[in-house]
C-alpha cells in the first residue's frame, strides 16, 4: 500500500517537473545524433589543388585519375603560388605539383623518375597522413594502368617529395592542445559565472543587487569585468603552458591572440549569466553549462574530429559552436602565424556569438523582473 503511493507521488512528480523525461528521452536522441555523426574518422572528398607546369595527354589522365578517386577532390590551379595560399587559408588540404619534364622523365626508366611534389596542410596529423595515402594509392593505380596500357617497363616510377606544412614533425600535441585550450576555457568561463551568479539568486542576494539603484546593464558589465579578468589569467597560463610543457611553438602575434581570447571570454561569461538567469540552481546551472559548453567545444569545433568530414547539414551546424572559432584561430596561430585571411572572419563570428549572449542576458533578465 505504501509503495503505491509513493509510486503515484513520484509519478506525479515527474509528470509535473519534465526535465527527468527530457533527460530521459531527449539527451539519449542528441547525444547519438551529434556523436554519430561528428565522431567519424572516414575522409572523403578531400580538397587538393593540383598545379600541372607542363599540361599534356599524359598529365591529364593522372587528373582524371585523382578526380575518379572517391576520396578526393583535386582543383586545378594556375600555379604554386595560387595553390600555397589555397593551402594557408584552408580552402584545400594540401596542393600537388607537376614539373614541366614530368611526362617525358614518367617514359624513361626508373633511374630518372617523374618528378612531383606534395606538399601537406599538417595541423591535422592524422588527416595529413591520410591525404598523403589517398594521393600516393591514386597515383599508384594510374601508374599501373598506364603502365598496362603501353607496356611500360614496371620499373618506371614517379619521384613524389613530402612536405608537411606547419607540422612537420605530425605532432598530435600541437594540433590538440590548442583545442583544448579552448575546451578549458570554454568550460571556465562559463561555470564561472553559471554557478556562482546561479548561489547568489538561491541565496536572495541577486534580488537585493537588481533592487539597487544600479542598472541592469550597470550589474552585467560589472560581473562580466570581474570574472573577465580571471579568465584573461587563466588564458595566459593556459597560452604559456602550450609552449612551456607541451613544446609547441607560437607563430603568431599578441594582439590576435588577445583579441580572440577577449571576445571568447565574453561569449562564455555572457553564456554563463544566461544560463544562471534562467536555472537560479547551482545544480541546474551545472548541467546545463556543461552540456551547452563541453559536448559542442568537443565534437563540434574541430579539436579532434575533422568538420570537413561530417555530413553537409552537421557542418552548418558548427557554426553555431563558437569554439570552432577560436580552435581555428588559436591552431593558426600557434602552428601558422598571422594568417589574417583566417583570422579575421573567425573573429567576426566570435564577436556575433558574444554580442548575442550578453544581448541575451541582458533581455531575459528584464523579463524575469517583470
Amino acid at each position: 500500500m505504501h509503495m503505491h503511493g509513493l509510486v503515484l507521488k513520484e509519478i506525479k512528480q515527474i509528470v509535473r517537473d519534465p526535465s527527468a523525461i527530457l533527460i530521459a528521452f531527449l539527451m539519449p536522441v542528441v547525444l547519438l545524433i551529434v556523436n554519430g555523426f561528428s565522431i567519424n574518422f572516414d575522409a572523403n572528398h578531400m580538397r587538393l589543388a593540383v598545379v600541372i607546369a607542363a599540361p599534356d595527354e599524359t598529365v591529364y589522365g593522372m587528373m582524371q585519375a585523382l578526380k575518379a578517386s572517391p576520396y578526393l577532390d583535386p582543383i586545378a590551379l594556375p600555379d604554386a603560388q595560387a595553390a600555397e595560399a589555397a593551402v594557408i587559408s584552408g580552402d584545400v588540404r594540401g596542393m600537388l605539383v607537376v614539373r614541366n619534364d614530368f611526362s617525358q622523365r614518367l617514359a624513361r626508366s626508373s633511374r630518372w623518375p617523374a618528378p612531383a611534389e606534395l606538399a601537406i596542410n599538417a595541423t591535422d596529423p592524422n588527416t595529413a597522413r591520410i591525404l598523403e595515402g589517398y594521393v600516393s594509392g591514386a597515383l599508384g593505380n594510374w601508374l599501373a594502368g598506364l603502365s598496362t596500357e603501353r607496356r611500360l617497363l614496371p620499373s618506371g616510377g614517379i619521384d613524389l617529395q613530402y612536405r608537411y606544412w606547419f607540422n612537420p614533425e605530425l605532432r598530435s600535441a600541437d594540433a590538440i592542445v590548442p583545442g583544448i585550450i579552448a575546451m578549458v576555457i570554454t568550460m571556465t568561463g562559463t561555470l564561472l559565472t553559471a554557478l556562482i551568479v546561479a548561489r547568489e539568486w538561491e541565496r536572495g542576494t541577486m534580488e537585493s543587487m537588481l533592487a539597487s539603484p544600479a542598472g541592469m546593464a550597470e550589474i552585467t558589465f560589472a560581473k562580466l569585468g570581474c570574472y573577465f579578468v580571471l579568465g584573461m589569467g587563466s588564458m595566459t597560463m593556459s597560452v604559456f603552458m602550450a609552449i612551456g610543457v607541451f613544446g609547441l611553438p607560437f607563430r603568431g602575434g599578441i594582439l590576435a591572440l588577445t583579441a580572440a581570447s577577449a571576445l571568447f571570454l565574453v561569449f562564455a561569461l555572457g553564456l554563463g549569466l544566461f544560463i544562471s538567469t534562467l536555472a537560479r540552481n547551482q545544480f541546474v546551472a551545472a548541467q546545463v553549462a556543461f552540456l551547452a559548453t563541453m559536448l559542442p567545444a568537443m565534437m563540434l569545433s574541430g579539436m579532434i574530429f575533422d568538420i570537413a568530414s561530417m555530413p553537409h547539414w552537421l557542418q552548418l551546424v558548427t557554426y553555431a559552436v563558437p569554439a570552432r572559432y577560436l580552435v581555428s584561430i588559436l591552431q593558426t596561430l600557434f602552428l601558422a602565424g598571422d594568417v589574417w585571411s583566417v583570422v579575421l572572419p573567425n573573429l567576426l563570428g566570435l564577436a556575433a556569438a558574444a554580442a548575442i549572449t550578453v544581448t541575451a542576458t541582458l533581455l531575459v533578465t528584464r523579463r524575469r523582473l517583470d
